[in-house]
């Protein structure tokens, strides 16, 4: 709840606003049957038709002043609750942005897409009804007990003495409510991940005709997200029935002993009548409680959620750098004695005592210097992009030591650093926008840039026989695009800037081997101070790269030019063997 009371102190002037309106409306609301008794046990009896209409007038004027202050509450409270949403899920997404990975695997994707969709959503409401059942319900309750107090001190003691036993009726099961409600946002994760995969791998699905398989295994996170919802909605209406049996016996002690002291000619008319309305409006207020707490259960759980993210701290620390005098360091890139294990957190061991991890590389070393090109070879799982997010500090190394440029990775803000690379990521991104926009990515590159980035990544062809040619409008994901198109629009993403060094990740997989083999000249050609690291199956790819790192398992089994290589690696000549043969067969 600290992030809703964050968040409203924020907006504590417009907040403060909607509230005084809306105290305004529900007392107005709590005079209409204090007038009513005036009128029926006071006026009436006088015979006097003017004060009857004067009344009867007044009447009408504070009715209507009470919609009105109501209806202006109302409105105010809707535009604080979105305006203070839009405000949570953009504070959300930008906190999701700057997440490391450790942190961003942690949390996972589906369980965040949620805390940005359902969660924001139940803080919203929330928001909203602490500025309207928050001010109406209290005020109902208490300001009904207290005017029926001033009427008839007797007859109100019957809802004094039944108020604490609704109250803690709705603390108890509020308090049983709110870890149920937890778990039904933990069960919709599991959900949104089942329905992410499935939409983003329907093809797949289609294709080897698993959709009833599929569809059983949602039935089933499903169902049980159902039954976990079912059984804290269940308890959070516990309360809802007692309080009806309460409030009913209650009205019914009312009206007996107020029909008996009438006539008895101890009380008028009008008062047990405006009694039987204030006891409804104090019904209405225990009602209202009620509502507050079911929302504020799950609006707490939701916003511990998503609190939860916003106050992760950056394990992405940057050391103060020390220039140091002498000549510039020709090295791009170095790797010393590097291990990492993914779901280490922080990086550093000594935080997860105790803890076993397979390491995705162990002691990886080798330097490349600035204008060499890196070729990266091994079977699928081997540790080759591993080695790109640590370069671009996505991870923390657990052991060993990353520089870029001779300086440590460590004194380097991640802007800073990122900025030196163009990347081409393996199943990279195409949003749905244009070509063009795809291309400068919201960098503001010159026009001539993003131009010589198309025909260097070889899409120049594709893209001018395009009616719209930059500016053809690329569907989700690309969907539109064929499988080459999409990587060389990537590949031209990562050229237009002219990075300091390049990495890509098998980013030519779907190209025929002519045109990679023109990409990877043109690169060559035109990037001449670009360091290249690129990650490929395809010995093809890498034979002409300065050095080749050949990884098996996370450990280096081969590194050198790739003559070295032929003569002193057997994995690295056996695979050569295998491709260049069924090449020239």
């Amino acid at each position: 709840m600290k992030l809703i009371f964050r968040y409203l102190k924020k907006y504590k002037g417009a907040v403060a606003l909607a509230i005084f309106i809306k105290l305004i409306g529900t007392l107005s609301e709590l005079l209409l049957p204090y007038i009513l008794e005036h009128i029926i046990d006071d006026v009436v009896p006088l015979n006097d038709l003017k004060r009857v209409i004067f009344w009867g007038l007044m009447m009408f004027v504070v009715t209507i002043l009470c919609r009105y202050f109501n209806v202006k509450a109302n409105g105010k409270a809707i535009d604080n609750a979105h305006r203070i949403s839009y405000e949570v899920r953009q504070a959300l997404f930008e906190k999701t942005m700057n997440l490391t990975g450790s942190q961003f695997d942690a949390f996972t994707l589906p369980s965040l897409i949620s805390r940005m969709t359902s969660d924001s959503y139940n803080v919203q409401s929330a928001v909203q009804q602490f500025q309207t059942l928050c001010v109406r319900a209290p005020i109902m309750l208490v300001g009904g007990i207290a005017v029926a107090s001033f009427m008839d001190f007797g007859l109100a003691k019957i809802m004094i003495a039944i108020m604490p036993v609704l109250v803690l009726v709705i603390l108890f099961v509020s308090s049983r409510g709110i870890p149920l409600y937890s778990k039904v946002q933990d069960r919709l994760d599991e959900v949104v991940r089942i329905m992410r995969e499935n939409i983003t791998g329907i093809r797949v699905v289609k294709a080897l005709s698993k959709e009833n398989y599929e569809i059983r295994r949602f039935e089933t996170a499903n169902r049980d997200m159902t039954k976990t919802d079912i059984r804290a909605v269940t308890v959070m209406a516990i309360p809802s029935p007692l309080m009806q049996l309460c409030l009913n016996s209650g009205l019914t002690l009312v009206v007996l002993i107020g029909a008996s002291r009438v006539n008895q000619g101890l009380m008028k008319p009008g008062v047990i009548l405006a009694f039987l309305t204030y006891f409804n409006m104090i019904a209405m207020g225990v009602m209202g409680l009620n509502r507050i707490f079911m929302t504020l259960s799950k609006a707490s759980a939701s916003a511990d959620r998503i609190d939860a993210v916003l106050q992760t701290e950056d394990n992405v620390f940057v050391i103060e750098h020390h220039e140091e005098t002498g000549e510039e360091s020709d090295e791009a890139v170095r790797f010393d004695h590097v291990s990492f294990a993914y779901g280490e957190g922080s990086g550093k061991a000594e935080d997860f005592a105790g803890e076993q991890r397979e390491n995705a590389l162990d002691d990886i070393s080798f330097v490349l210097k600035k204008g060499e090109s890196l070729g990266i070879i091994g079977p699928t799982g081997c540790g080759k992009t591993t080695i790109v997010n640590l370069m671009m500090r996505f991870y923390e190394v657990t052991e060993g030591e990353i520089m870029i440029d001779g300086r440590r990775i460590s004194t380097y803000g991640k802007k800073e650093l990122r900025e030196k690379f163009g990347t081409v990521f393996q199943n990279d991104m195409i949003f749905q926008d244009t070509l063009r926009e795809n291309i400068d990515f919201g960098r503001e590159l010159e026009e001539e840039h993003i131009h010589n980035a198309v025909d260097h990544a070889m899409a120049s062809e594709f893209v001018n026989s395009l009616k719209e040619g930059l500016d053809y409008e690329a569907a989700i994901r690309g969907a539109n695009l064929s499988g080459g198109q999409k990587q060389r629009i990537l590949v031209a993403r990562a050229l237009a800037a002219k990075p300091e060094i390049l990495i890509l990740d098998d980013s030519s997989s779907a190209l025929d081997y002519r045109t990679d083999a023109a990409m990877r000249r043109a690169i060559n050609e035109n990037y001449p101070d670009s360091t290249v690291v690129m990650i490929a199956q395809r010995v093809s790819s890498v034979m002409n790269m300065t050095n080749i790192l050949v990884l098996d398992n996370g450990r280096c089994i081969g590194y050198g030019s790739h003559e070295t290589l032929m003569k002193e690696c057997e994995p690295y000549r056996d695979i050569y063997e295998i491709q260049m043969g069924a090449m020239r067969q």
